[in-house]
């Protein structure tokens, strides 16, 4: 349990006591950021007010891409298993928003219902009308994946104006909402297609403000050969750069994330290696929920602080009696200036300042005589927490951390995490070669190669059966690999420590150095050499 003292300019010292973090962003967001958000129509113009699911649901995964780029196949692949509603097919298949989630009996809720449910965080989507609502369901599943994380399909994205207009509801105001809330979004590129319709654009703008949870996977990858996935990869660079607008290159997975045999299986060590970093990441979610969240809220409270600037100086502007319609009209025209002055007199980023044009919009529809004038009391008591409540929660982070890291929800487990990241046989990452190779049987691994390296070791003039130091590094440096490395290998080879190498230990350092050279590592201390590589005549020294 975590206290701290809370002042406040009005009230008695009070103590806060937080059972956890969660449980503190939601008191703060409703006793300090709320009240503001309220006086000034926040909700009406950014985002509905946050509930107690959107602080306790788990960490959410968006997926994001046109039609046929393998969104359900890629959920079928984390899940290993098919989820209620699932359709998987070359045509546009998901017409709606199906929401993946754990439970312990497997079943289908309709939108409708979802919106009514007080223990879900949708309720807001019931803004987005039928329309939307008849398009989305959530697939309960009782998976060991989703105990961890929950994951959202969204329609294929097609070409053309027209589609937009028939969808019947605000497709990107969706994605908006539910970018605001998930943990992260994977936008899917296929190998095949990298053309980007004007929808497909529209909706990655739509995740414009959320970069750092964007991560980007050209799937199918294996339909192509190494030459073409180098063209693809470059022509997909270009298209993002076109699009995102950010100066960083963006990260992007490269894979096939499917069960089915690889077309070509000359990129299979890359994909392993991309697979390996994409569930990295993915797995660190539930153990950075609290930090998302936490982040997300003071970028809230930012964007609410500088709103009520906007609108309370839009409300000092306006006429009492006459010409109201002709000064609203003025004041929309000229919201960029008021932007600028808003930004000197408060020092406040231009970053920190909703999209213009959207605002124009968005104020056309409202009566500014309505609008409440500045209460620095709100906007003081919002300082207070940014600069107060906000890091004493980052404090209670590291401390809940550490007692959730044995929880099963601490990580993502089950279904392709078990096979990737947790796979203790030979297909295992990175397991089943070079000095993993031969793990568990007796026989000296390098034995199968020695012949090459005997009639080596012979050209090396040994004495008494060894060669000098200075002879096994002239060759060993042929291999071009840094000092640091051959370093590393020399004192795993020399087990005797004699400053000399026999022809088992000459044959051990070839190997390691061939170990290296096909990319896999080698360990750093002679104590972690595989008991495998270790020469059969010198497991006494190395016992």
């Amino acid at each position: 349990m975590f206290t701290w003292l809370s002042k406040d300019d009005n009230k008695k010292h009070h103590i806060d006591v937080y059972e956890s973090v969660l449980e503190g962003l939601k008191k703060t967001y409703k006793s300090k950021v709320l009240p503001l958000e309220s006086n000034y129509l926040f909700h009406d113009f950014h985002s509905p007010a946050l509930d107690d699911p959107d602080f306790d649901a788990k960490p959410m995964l968006l997926l994001v891409g046109q039609y046929s780029t393998g969104k359900t196949t890629f959920i079928r692949y984390l899940l290993e298993r098919d989820f209620p509603g699932i359709r998987i097919g070359p045509e546009p298949t998901t017409d709606g928003f199906i929401s993946v989630m754990y439970d312990e009996n497997d079943g289908v809720i309709p939108g409708n219902a979802l919106v009514v449910d007080p223990k879900k965080p949708f309720r807001p989507l019931s803004k987005f009308g039928n329309a939307f609502l008849n398009r989305f369901q959530c697939s309960h599943l009782n998976s060991k994946v989703l105990k961890g994380i929950s994951i959202i399909d969204t329609p294929g994205i097609l070409s053309g104006e027209k589609q937009r207009v028939d969808r019947g509801y605000n497709f990107t105001g969706v994605l908006e909402w539910f970018a605001e809330r998930v943990d992260r979004i994977v936008l899917l590129f296929d190998a095949h297609k990298l053309d980007i319709s004007d929808e497909f654009r529209r909706s990655i703008e739509a995740l414009k403000g959320h970069d750092d949870k964007i991560r980007i996977v050209l799937n199918k990858a294996d339909m192509v050969d190494h030459q073409q996935l180098m063209r693809v990869y470059g022509a997909l660079m270009w298209s993002l750069g076109k699009v995102l607008n950010t100066p960083e290159v963006a990260r992007v997975y490269i894979g096939s994330f499917w069960d089915e045999p690889l077309r070509y299986d000359v990129n299979r060590r890359l994909f392993e290696a991309e697979e390996q970093d994409l569930f990295t990441d993915l797995q660190s979610l539930p153990r950075n929920a609290a930090l998302r969240k936490l982040n997300d809220l003071i970028k809230r409270a930012r964007l609410a602080k500088v709103h009520a600037y906007i609108i309370s100086e839009l409300k000092k502007e306006m006429p009492s009696v006459f010409g109201k319609d002709s000064k609203k009209k003025e004041l929309i025209k000229n919201l960029g200036t008021i932007y600028e002055k808003i930004q000197r007199e408060h020092q406040i980023s231009p970053g920190d300042f909703p999209d213009l044009k959207r605002m124009q919009d968005q104020l056309q529809h409202h009566d500014f005589t309505k609008f409440n004038p500045l209460k620095q009391r709100l906007l003081d008591s919002v300082d207070r927490m940014l600069a107060e409540e906000i890091a004493k929660l980052m404090a209670m982070i590291p401390q809940e951390e550490a007692l959730s890291a044995n929880k099963d929800t601490a990580t993502v487990k089950g279904g392709a995490f078990d096979g990737v990241m947790n796979d203790t046989t030979v297909f295992g990452y990175r397991r089943g070669e070079g000095i993993d190779a031969g793990a568990g049987e007796p026989e000296w691994i390098v034995a199968k190669d020695r012949y090459k390296y005997d009639q080596l070791f012979e050209t090396l003039n040994p004495i008494d059966g060894k060669i000098t130091g200075s002879a096994a590094k002239a060759e060993m440096v042929k291999s071009k690999l840094p000092n640091s490395v051959l370093g590393k290998v020399w004192k795993l080879s020399d087990i005797d420590k004699d400053g000399m190498l026999d022809a088992d230990e000459f044959a051990l350092a070839m190997h390691l150095i061939n170990v290296k050279l096909d990319g896999h590592d080698i360990p750093s201390d002679p104590a972690d050499l595989p008991e495998h590589l270790v020469p059969p005549s010198k497991r006494s020294f190395h016992a």
